[in-house]
C-alpha cells in the first residue's frame, strides 16, 4: 500500500510541476463560470431554475472537455517512461506491476479530480452567491461532479491502457486521440445513423439502451440530463426509471464498468510486457 501511494504522490507530484494541476483547474473553472455568467438566465416558460441550466451546460461541456484531459495525462503513463528508461529502474524497487499501473491510475484521477472539484466547485459558490437555488437543483449539481470525476477516471484508465498496449509514445498520442473520438464524436453519429437506416427494424429500446451502455460518455449524459427534473426538462429527455428507460444503478454500474475493466486489462498486458 505504501508503494501504491508513492507511486500515485509522485504523479500527482509531477502533474504540479508540469502544471497540469494549474491548467486543468484553470480552463475548468474559466468554462464553468463563463457559462455561469452567460447562461445562468431563467429558463422561459420552462421555469427551470439557473442551477439546471448550468448543470445542463456544463454536462455537454465536460463530455468534450474532461475525457480529452484525462487522456492527455495519461497516454503516455507507462510508455513515456519506458522511451526516458525510467520504467527499468522503477521496475528495479520493490514494487509489484499492479501498484505501478494503479498507482499512476490514482494519481492521474487525483489530479483530475482536484480541478473539476475547484473548478465546477466555483462555479457553483458564484451561481449560489448571485442567484440561489433549490435544494434538489444542488442535488444535481453534486451528482454532475461526482460523475464527471468518474468519467474521467474511465479514460484515464482507457489512456493508461492505450500506454501499455503500445512501445512508442507517439503511437500513443494517435491512439489516445482517436479513442477521444470515437467515443465522443463518432460513436453516437454512427448510432444515429443505425436508428436512421433500421427505421426500428430491428433496433428495439432494449437494444439501443445496451447500445448507450458501451460508451460512457453516453452513460453519463444519461445520468446527468435525466437525474433531475428540471435538467431533463431543459435537455428534453425523461427521467431513468420509467418505462424504455435504464435505471438509475445500471447506469452507475455501467460507468463503475468502464473504470474497472480498461484497468484490469491494462494489469494483465503490463504483467506480460518486457521493459
Amino acid at each position: 500500500m505504501n508503494a501504491l501511494l508513492t507511486i500515485a504522490g509522485q504523479e500527482v507530484r509531477a502533474g504540479i510541476r508540469n502544471r497540469w494541476v494549474a491548467a486543468t483547474t484553470a480552463i475548468l473553472a474559466a468554462l464553468a463560470l463563463s457559462l455561469v455568467l452567460l447562461g445562468s438566465a431563467p429558463g422561459g416558460t420552462t421555469g427551470a431554475s439557473p442551477l439546471a441550466v448550468v448543470v445542463v451546460s456544463l454536462a455537454g461541456l465536460t463530455i468534450f472537455l474532461v475525457p480529452l484531459i484525462a487522456l492527455l495525462l495519461s497516454f503516455d503513463a507507462v510508455v513515456g517512461e519506458a522511451e526516458r528508461g525510467t520504467l527499468l529502474l522503477l521496475l528495479a524497487y520493490p514494487v509489484a506491476r499492479w501498484q505501478i499501473v494503479l498507482g499512476k491510475f490514482l494519481g492521474h484521477t487525483a489530479i483530475l479530480a482536484l480541478a473539476t472539484v475547484v473548478g465546477y466547485g466555483a462555479a457553483g459558490l458564484l451561481l449560489f452567491a448571485t442567484r440561489g437555488a433549490d435544494p434538489a437543483d444542488w442535488a444535481g449539481f453534486a451528482t454532475l461532479i461526482g460523475t464527471s470525476v468518474l468519467l474521467g477516471a474511465a479514460f484515464v484508465g482507457l489512456g493508461g491502457l492505450a500506454s501499455i498496449a503500445v512501445r512508442e509514445r507517439a503511437t500513443a498520442a494517435g491512439l489516445a486521440v482517436g479513442l477521444w473520438l470515437v467515443f465522443v464524436l463518432l460513436y453516437d453519429a454512427a448510432l444515429l445513423g443505425l436508428l436512421v437506416a433500421d427505421q426500428g427494424a430491428t433496433v428495439s429500446g432494449g437494444l439501443f439502451d445496451a447500445l448507450l451502455l458501451l460508451n460512457p460518455a453516453d452513460v453519463y449524459r444519461l445520468i446527468n440530463l435525466t437525474g433531475s427534473g428540471g435538467a431533463a426538462l431543459l435537455s428534453g429527455m425523461s427521467a431513468p426509471g420509467e418505462v424504455g428507460q435504464l435505471p438509475v444503478a445500471a447506469l452507475y454500474a455501467a460507468l463503475a464498468a468502464w473504470i474497472l475493466l480498461p484497468l484490469g486489462l491494462g494489469v494483465l498486458l503490463f504483467n506480460r510486457r518486457q521493459p
